[in-house]
């Protein structure tokens, strides 16, 4: 994966991630205002400590992804300059340099 694509799926990988915590939050908040206007006595705390553990779940798989990614960033990194660098030694050692076309 090139440096550009990477960039732009983890920022779409991001975006998403905040936007999921982001609903979490609201349902959370909107469950317990639910419950607290409630006449009739509805015990919703079991759905929002659900919603909070899901919430907690999508932040912890969203650091793993973001760990993985800069893994693999560094990875790419050094694989270019490794390649650079054997280029250059190869170009140094005449490898590359141009060849005159064989007679017969």
């Amino acid at each position: 994966m090139d440096g550009a694509l990477l960039t732009s799926f983890r920022s779409f990988q991001l975006e998403s991630q905040v936007e999921l915590r982001e609903h979490l939050d609201n349902l959370a908040t909107e469950l317990c205002r639910i419950n607290e206007n409630q006449k009739v006595a509805l015990d919703l705390d079991p759905y929002v400590k659900k919603l909070l553990n899901a919430r907690r779940r999508v932040v912890l798989v969203n650091n793993i992804l973001q760990n993985a990614q800069e893994r693999l960033r560094r990875l790419n990194h050094n694989v270019a300059k490794e390649t650079a660098r054997r280029k250059t030694m190869l170009e140094a050692s005449g490898v590359f340099a141009s060849r005159s076309p064989s007679k017969p």
